[in-house]
């Protein structure tokens, strides 16, 4: 007799939580409950339909969140977009582990692994509300996620010595369909000149505090001690205009960021995270260059010496695969943070999860 599945309600249907809903109907150790929407255009439409599946799931989406915490699922995965609602985010991911419910969440990006990078009362509220209901918390996805922490500790493990480890994303965002995230948090279309106002994303602190888990993570799973963490970024201009979906990036205006998040130890930068966007793929041909369309890389530098490019796709689009891949790796850990103890999780907390149950 197999056992009982995994009762899971989906929360947020936009470009990831669309995804995740594909994963959850396609994981048979799992059970779609509901499906929480922040629209009434959306609202009673079926999971199916919400999915881009062709069929109907006989789960209806609502907007009625209490509703669904009377369900109590055994987890919620967790997509809604929190760049621009930090504190907002937070408090939902409380609400829901203090009504006994495990999560797994997309964002906010710096629980990833907090420790050492995040105030304590910050993190202490949520530890307390995961302790009060008895659940966990756990925040992942691809970068930060499995590209930087499981990928480059895998690796790690055939090393005889390690001087350095670089975790890499070379991307053209130039297909990645979230103008917020592009315009108004990352800056693309903006003044590059000295002295204009910089976007969210590089206020003095902030890349520290979104990636600077990662770094932080890899030396608590290496035993590393860093002397510190530091940032730092370069933007170049469109030479000519870039159509992104509806909006046009003028010449002159940011359409290249490459940015930086170094553990460094005895003067040295020991522990990188390395972000290489562009909106065309002819712009800043001196800046690192991506593998195929584009991916992740991991570069070991010791004995011996590690490259590895990752490329992904999905219908041959490989910001999409970014988008399926973040999807995918919340969904596949749901029985393992169930399992795990109350609290809140990072990466080097839980044992290996697989796409298990997905081959056919």
């Amino acid at each position: 007799m197999s056992a009982p599945a995994y009762r899971v309600v989906q929360w947020s249907t936009g470009n990831v939580g669309r995804r995740a809903l594909r994963s959850i109907i396609a994981r048979p150790e799992l059970e779609l409950v509901g499906v929480w929407v922040s629209s009434d255009e959306k609202a009673g439409r079926d999971a199916g339909e919400l999915a881009g599946l062709d069929r109907e799931i006989g789960v209806a989406a609502t907007t009625d969140a209490q509703a669904l915490l009377d369900l109590k699922p055994d987890c919620i995965v967790h997509t809604a977009m929190a760049d621009d609602r930090l504190l907002e985010a937070v408090e939902d991911l409380k609400t829901f582990l203090r009504a006994g419910i495990n999560v797994v969440s997309s964002s906010p990006v710096f629980l990833q692994f907090p420790y050492g990078t995040v105030p304590p009362e910050l993190i202490d509220p949520v530890v307390e509300a995961a302790q009060a209901g008895g659940a966990s918390l756990w925040v992942n996805g691809i970068d930060p996620g499995w590209a930087n922490d499981w990928l480059p500790l895998l690796l790690s493990s055939g090393s005889e010595r390690i001087d350095s480890i670089v975790c890499s994303e070379i991307l053209d965002y130039s297909t990645y369909d979230q103008p917020k995230v592009l315009f108004d948090i990352m800056g693309f279309g903006r003044d590059v000149s000295d002295g204009a106002e910089l976007p969210l994303l590089l206020q003095p602190g902030v890349l520290t505090l979104a990636w600077g888990s990662v770094v932080r993570q890899l030396a608590a799973a290496l035993d590393v001690e860093l002397d510190t963490v530091t940032q730092d970024f370069q933007r170049l201009p469109a030479t000519e205009p870039i159509r992104i979906g509806a909006h046009t990036v003028e010449p002159g205006t940011a359409a290249a960021l490459r940015f930086r998040v170094s553990g460094v130890r005895d003067g040295r930068e020991v522990l990188v995270l390395e972000h290489v966007t562009r909106l065309h793929p002819d712009l800043a041909p001196d800046w690192p260059q991506p593998a195929g369309q584009g991916g992740y890389r991991v570069e070991i530098l010791g004995d011996p010496d590690y490259v590895l490019d990752l490329q992904l796709s999905s219908n041959g689009d490989h910001a999409l695969g970014g988008v399926v891949g973040t999807a995918a790796r919340l969904v596949s850990a749901v029985p393992a943070v169930v399992r795990a103890h109350p609290g809140l999780l990072t990466a080097i907390d839980l044992p290996l999860t697989t796409g298990r149950g997905l081959l056919r």
